[in-house]
């Protein structure tokens, strides 16, 4: 076959392009393998769409939002039973952010929290008593090399809940409350009661105190009160986890004082103020130091929360506020965790818990009753968080 000279010039700018692109794809193989770039997944989840997003924590004091890395975790923390009811709900909110992440906390107690947290057999611990220097000590020697961190999350009132029939409002004072407790009150209307309460009709009930059985940062917080405001607490049972009670009933952790007092007519015991609420019961206003008798809240804890100085350790004082708004038995509650974990995926779930509980868990706090903690301590517990690590 004869190719006349327009054949020949198509036949070699076919061919010309056969090569052209050959060569683009060999260019564009080349530039696809000198440059790698690697992103670890995330979804954040809002409004019910899932977006992926950098690895990268975004958090901000005061957000609605925290947007972070796809986690994968199991943690298991144990202790106050105090703060519990807000744990719960942190933990299930937390984990449809970080569905990965599995956290199980069981409430057994302050000073049980703090024995299994030095005894490695859990990955955080949890108290409402601020360690001691001792036990402490005995924590950081049990992981060479780490140091504890006492993290603060939420401040709570203690109440004072009682059984009592017909009597919709009861008013008490320290003084009161104390002898009440040392058995030296016995009927609820004695004559000390009934100054405090005018125009209440007080039964004749006898009065059955009920106190932790157990271990308790709640204890201790109740008893440090005592201890600071009568002299007769201070010279008998005085301030601890565990104190020597002159008689009463004893319940386990918050929730077995609650059903306890529930069940018993004349009853009278200490509870944090959201097992008061989950279970229906009165509770008394407690007389403050500026000498208004004022009731447990959100607003009188949040009072109380107000502090004019900060600890650099962040051993928060908040008892006995002279603030006139303030109820007057409040305390702080802490996570305990350390600053070295042995397993890097752990310290990365607890670290973004304990970030999204201090940021967005603070409005479920505030639904359940307990005070967030006001805006330079957060940022001082914000940054122990950003101390635990691997």
């Amino acid at each position: 076959m004869v190719l006349r000279g327009k054949d020949k010039r198509l036949i070699i700018l076919f061919a010309v392009a056969l090569v052209a692109v050959a060569l683009v794809g060999v260019l564009a193989a080349g530039c696809g393998s000198s440059t790698t770039t690697t992103t670890s997944p995330a979804t954040s989840s809002t409004a019910g769409t899932a977006t992926t997003v950098a690895p990268d924590t975004t958090t901000s004091a005061g957000s609605d939002t925290t947007t972070s890395a796809a986690l994968s975790a199991d943690l298991n923390g144990a202790g106050a039973t105090f703060p519990q009811p807000l744990y719960v709900e942190w933990i299930g909110a937390f984990q449809k952010v970080q569905p990965g992440v599995k956290i199980n906390y069981q409430g057994v107690g302050s000073g049980a929290g703090i024995q299994q947290f030095t005894a490695q057999t859990i990955d955080f611990g949890a108290s409402d008593a601020y360690m001691k220097p001792a036990e402490i000590t005995a924590a950081e020697a049990a992981r060479a090399g780490a140091k504890v961190l006492l993290i603060p999350t939420v401040f709570g009132s203690i109440t004072l809940a009682y059984n009592l029939p017909g009597v919709d409002k009861l008013n008490l004072d320290s003084d009161t409350l104390a002898a009440i407790f040392l058995g030296k009150i016995t009927k609820w209307n004695d004559a000390k009661i009934a100054a405090l309460n005018a125009g209440v009709t007080l039964p004749s009930t006898a009065i059955q105190t009920v106190h932790r059985s157990d271990s308790s940062g709640t204890t201790n917080a109740f008893t440090s009160y005592l201890t600071a405001v009568n002299a007769d607490w201070k010279a008998g049972p005085g301030a601890g986890k565990i104190v020597k009670w002159l008689g009463g009933v004893g319940g386990q952790g918050n929730d077995g004082v609650a059903a306890v007092v529930k069940q018993t007519a004349g009853a009278v015991g200490y509870v944090e103020l959201a097992y008061a609420v989950q279970n229906k019961m009165a509770v008394a206003n407690m007389k403050n130091k500026s000498g208004a008798f004022v009731a447990p809240s959100l607003e009188s804890t949040s009072a109380a929360a107000d502090m004019a100085q900060i600890p650099a350790d962040l051993n928060l004082s908040v008892s006995d506020s002279a603030n006139p708004a303030a109820y007057p038995i409040v305390t702080a509650t802490y996570i305990l965790a350390y600053d070295k974990m042995p397993d890097a995926a752990k310290a990365a779930a607890l670290k973004a818990f304990l970030t999204w509980a201090l940021n967005d868990g603070t409005s479920v706090a505030q639904q359940l009753g307990y005070a967030p903690l006001p805006s330079a301590v957060r940022d001082a517990a914000i940054a122990k968080v950003n101390a635990i690590g691997s």
